[in-house]
Parts: structure tokens; sequence; C-alpha cells
């Protein structure tokens, strides 16, 4: 999944560990992600969990979309901390999903929590040939 994701190049983020209905995945917090506050930007922290969304949901090998996201945002992160999303499949039924994104710092503090729905669409994510 991250292979061709440019944004998440961009940003640092990197796979931790994956398998089917869940993906972890990590990222520095740089001096460009910080707002105006000196805070990590929360667009950041919501690519950040997007895609681990993205990463759990499409883990069954059929290709899937996030359909409804929404985000809470619990504590701010900080210049140069390291922050992980864990995404964890709380249902998956017919061809929706819904996940749930814990965001921790370095300190294993609740940065914010996530919540995505995803929506199975035609193609696998690898191909069997």
């Amino acid at each position: 999944m991250l292979a061709g994701d440019r944004v998440s190049h961009g940003l640092g983020i990197r796979l931790i560990d994956a398998g089917p209905g869940h993906a972890s995945l990590g990222m520095a917090v740089r001096e460009d992600m910080l707002n105006g506050f000196g805070t990590c930007h929360g667009g950041i922290l919501f690519t950040l969990a997007d895609t681990a969304l993205s990463c759990a949901c499409n883990s069954h090998n059929r290709r899937s979309v996030a359909h409804h996201c929404s985000i809470v945002f619990l504590r701010p992160g900080g210049l140069g901390q390291q922050l992980v999303a864990t995404a964890t499949e709380r249902a998956l039924n017919g061809r929706t999903g819904i996940y749930v994104v814990d965001i921790r710092d370095d300190l294993g503090q609740t940065v914010g929590e996530f919540f995505g729905h995803s929506r199975i669409i035609e193609g696998q994510v690898v191909g069997t040939g």
C-alpha cells in the first residue's frame, strides 16, 4: 500500500506492523509539520491515521477506500516526537468495514482517536497472477 503513496513518503510515514485487519505506522513530527501554535498540525495527524486505516482495510487483499472518517484530538503532538498510529478492525460485514485508529506519542500517551468506515470496491490490492 505504501510503495506508491507519495504523500506518506513525503511525510516520512513508515510501516511498523501489519496483518489481517490491523496495521501500525510511525512518523516523526518535523518542523514543517507544525501549526501556528508550534504543535503538530491536525491535518498531519489525520493523514497518519488515514494511512493506517488504508493499510488495515486493504490487508485482506480486497481493494478498499475510506468512506467516512472522523478524528478526536486529545493532546498535541510535539516537535521531534515519534507518533504511532495503530488501526484495528472492529467489524467487516459485506463491503463495509469499521476501524478505530489510536494515535500515541513516544511516551505512550494518546494524542488522538480516529474512527473510519471503509468500503470495498472492485479489484485486489496485490494481483494473483
